[in-house]
């Protein structure tokens, strides 16, 4: 195996040099002013497209001030200032990030945005109304009040005849929204979009949120909240009525990601009825806009359900959480007995995978509408984008209580929020074009955190010596596809993957950690519409590493670099199937257990337990983690006139 050179860019991300770099058949071509930096090779961006600053009602609900142009300050490296708040108007914390992001998104939620906007503003006429006196008195009475009404598409009393006054003080903070993105766009250093989250629900509240990111400066007037396009199909079709060719806005264009499947019941992903042309229009529709994915953020991953009783891949109990909805979260407070877990048939993506080949297996029209890319991300409600060190996480506030004017002792969040993941992509450029189009194809993967580098090839005839190639990538591409296409068998025989992974090098104060092994998930469709499942371990560092929970040290190793490639030999030809690679590091301790070390609590000795410290000693508490990356998908079917 070749040693791959990787260096830290100025902005932080790793990226892989030309022994895996040098891909070709570039989707953008190079003119006048394209980037110093530009090259068919692509180069390995890292950001975070969910992000929620003071426009937000949870977020401004629980203490936050700071504004979209602070989360773009932060993602470039610059401190930023933390509730809670004294009465002099400074902070009590700070927060940097180390390695600063190469691209984000600000996606404050659409709905509420005028109301939060009156409510703040004492010259507005719904000012004085007793629900922005709740909103400025007791905030955590006013984030459930209103996000109930927005989560009924109901708007507040005082917005007036059709919510038109709420409408109209909506345009103030989406202007800044919008300025301050383009205010921050800084073409070949640092990419932002202008962006929202449309914050849907199922009539039982289960979530059906989406961040919507724009590709450029064309935007809507106003964000399509859930109040005005109370439906995923109505969301879409607003976007398209008044979004791209054809519109007010032809130059406007926009991907539509899905987040949190894992809290949506199984509602996030509905599919409407097969062979009809309703069906049809709206799998091509889907598959148009929402390219992508959110795996794994602030509260949970959504890659697969662990049941310990029926589960086999143990590795899906990641970030699992302990309910199935928002409501099971909330009302768990009161009781433990009145929150219910989540279910295996919750909306988990490999479930929706395999459903999305289903679909295709039936559609006469052979659209698969589920070819979904992923990507991670913070879900920040404390405008820190790419806040997702295990070793310092002040809590993202998902969700979380209203700031006093001291920081309590304890953990800084609910046990079960983690720091969040983020988006990695591989464009030719640092630019909104370059990044937008990266996106598009699904050439993306995810993290949980740290910056892994990933690439992931398929073809039908790889060379079997592409780890010892100095040009892995350009040979790679040459005989296959990237993560996130589809590869179309033209004769019998078995897709062979090449996968190279590389671990975060991390900082001087924070090193990464090696990597343990790389896997291949396999989902698989017969001809007789059996579903199967498979996980391969395609590589392993051979290195036995673990980590002691009561000191939170690494004992072993594991591997700077891993790459194989691999023919599957159990590839049905008749069959529709997607592939992904999953990468782990070795072990670490999980934030909660970091801060639990520190506080000297050991659950063994009841008398170091402090007050604020007793979620270290819960039964259901996971001191140890495997970060990781998942690459995209790549879809794997035979050519049809072979498959019939």
């Amino acid at each position: 195996m070749s040693v791959i050179g990787a260096q830290v860019r100025a902005t932080g991300a790793l990226l892989f040099a030309c022994a895996v770099g040098c891909l070709f058949s570039p989707p953008l071509l190079a003119s006048d002013d394209t980037c110093p930096e530009w090259t068919d090779e692509r180069q390995l961006f890292f950001g975070d497209l969910h992000v929620h600053t003071k426009y937000s009602l949870d977020a401004s609900t629980q203490g936050t001030r700071t504004g979209p142009a602070d989360a773009y300050r932060f993602a470039r490296g610059e401190s930023i200032p933390l509730q809670p708040w004294l009465e002099n108007g400074e902070a009590l914390r700070q927060l940097k990030l180390e390695r600063p992001l190469d691209f984000a998104a600000v996606t404050d939620h659409a709905e509420l945005l005028g109301e939060r906007e009156i409510c703040n503003s004492p010259d507005d006429e719904g000012y004085g109304s007793w629900q922005c006196k709740l909103y400025r008195h007791w905030p955590r009475g006013a984030f459930f009040l209103f996000n109930t009404q927005a989560a009924r598409a109901v708007r507040m009393g005082f917005c007036g005849e059709d919510g038109e006054y709420c409408r109209q003080a909506a345009m103030r903070p989406w202007q800044d929204i919008q300025l301050s993105a383009e205010a921050a766009n800084d073409r070949c250093a640092f990419t932002s979009f202008v962006a929202y989250e449309w914050t849907g629900a199922a009539e039982n509240l289960a979530n059906l949120h989406r961040n919507i990111i724009f590709r450029n400066a064309q935007v809507p007037r106003l964000p399509f909240s859930f109040i005005d396009a109370p439906s995923a199909p109505a969301l879409w079709d607003g976007l398209d009525a008044r979004c791209g060719p054809g519109t007010d806005l032809p130059a406007c264009q926009a991907l539509v990601i899905p987040h949190n499947s894992n809290l949506s019941d199984g509602y996030m992903f509905v599919l409407d009825e097969v062979n009809t042309e309703l069906g049809t229009r709206r799998a091509e529709q889907r598959s148009r806009l929402e390219r992508l994915v959110e795996i794994m953020q602030h509260k949970g991953a959504s890659e697969c359900f662990f049941d310990p009783l029926n589960t086999q891949d143990e590795l899906c109990a990641f970030e699992q959480l302990p309910y199935g909805s928002f409501r099971s979260k909330f009302v768990g407070k009161i009781s433990s007995r009145l929150s219910e877990p989540a279910q295996s048939d919750a909306g988990f993506l490999r479930d929706v995978l395999s459903d999305g080949l289903a679909y295709a297996q039936q559609d006469k029209e052979n659209t698969n509408p589920y070819t979904l890319g992923v990507i991670a991300s913070t879900d920040t409600h404390i405008s820190a984008p790419g806040a997702v060190s295990e070793d310092n996480f002040p809590g993202h506030g998902g969700a979380g209580q209203p700031a006093g004017q001291e920081l309590p002792p304890g953990l800084p969040d609910d046990l079960e929020f983690n720091p969040g993941g983020l988006a990695a992509v591989w464009a030719e450029e640092n630019s909104r074009e370059s990044i937008f189009a990266a996106l598009e194809r699904r050439e993306v993967y995810a993290t949980s955190g740290p910056r892994i580098g990933l690439r992931v090839f398929a073809g039908a005839d790889m060379p079997q010596n592409l780890c010892e190639s100095d040009e892995f990538a350009r040979q790679a591409d040459q005989h296959g596809v990237p993560m996130g296409s589809e590869l179309t068998l033209e004769k019998d025989g078995a897709p062979v993957f090449a996968i190279l992974a590389a671990m975060d090098v991390g900082t001087a104060n924070s090193p990464g950690l090696p990597l343990q092994k790389v896997q291949l998930i396999k989902g698989q469709l017969g001809a007789d519409g059996q579903r199967k499942e498979s996980v391969v371990d395609i590589v392993d560092s051979g290195i036995a590493a673990s980590v002691d929970p009561l000191s939170c040290q690494l004992e072993g190793s594991g591997a700077a670099q891993l790459c194989q490639v691999w023919r599957d030999p159990d590839y049905d030809p008749q069959s529709r199937s997607y592939y992904y690679a999953r990468v782990l590091e070795v072990p670490r301790c999980r934030w909660s257990q970091q801060i639990c070390v520190a506080q000297g609590v050991d659950c063994s000795k009841p008398e170091t337990i402090q007050a604020g410290y007793e979620d270290c000693c819960r039964a259901d508490h996971r001191p140890i983690i495997q970060e990781r990356a998942w690459s995209s998908p790549i879809w794997v079917h035979q050519a049809k006139e072979e498959a019939e």
